[in-house]
């Protein structure tokens, strides 16, 4: 998974609790980068045709920019489950956000091969736990 499916990840999850436009304030905490960054990797996005800016009211995925999006939900869940379920890691989610960017998706799919995916992933993500609904996990006290 490369910077660009990590922005439309974020977009999309800020998409679906906003039930709106998500907006690039939110999606540079979501990543943990500046507003600029944010700002500059959704014009790149926009150019790739994977999203639409109207300035001051938000950014919205396009249709494949869903479809990607979906996709790169889906690759981290299957990197959460396996560290936790098959590795036991228990700080899964640091280790799958670092692990995140270098996964690619055939090294996805035969991890997904080991775990026991549930056939609603990626809709069984919880962005304010940030992981999957149906893992068995303690919340995070930090939260």
């Amino acid at each position: 998974m490369n910077t660009s499916d990590q922005y439309l990840k974020a977009i999309y999850l800020v998409q679906q609790a906003e039930d709106g436009p998500a907006s690039t304030g939110r999606v540079a905490d979501m990543l943990d980068v500046s507003p600029a960054s944010a700002n500059e990797m959704i014009g790149k996005l926009e150019d790739r045709e994977l999203l639409e800016h109207e300035k001051y009211k938000g950014v919205t995925l396009t249709d494949e920019g869903i479809v990607r999006a979906r996709d790169a939900l889906q690759t981290y869940c299957i990197i959460e489950r396996f560290l936790l379920e098959v590795l036991e890691v228990d700080e899964f989610r640091a280790e799958a956000k670092q692990l995140e960017p270098v996964i690619d998706e055939t090294v996805a799919d035969r991890l997904d091969t080991i775990i026991d995916r549930a056939p609603q992933c990626p809709d069984c993500f919880d962005p304010e736990n940030d992981a999957c609904k149906l893992l068995e996990v303690e919340p995070d006290p930090a939260d």
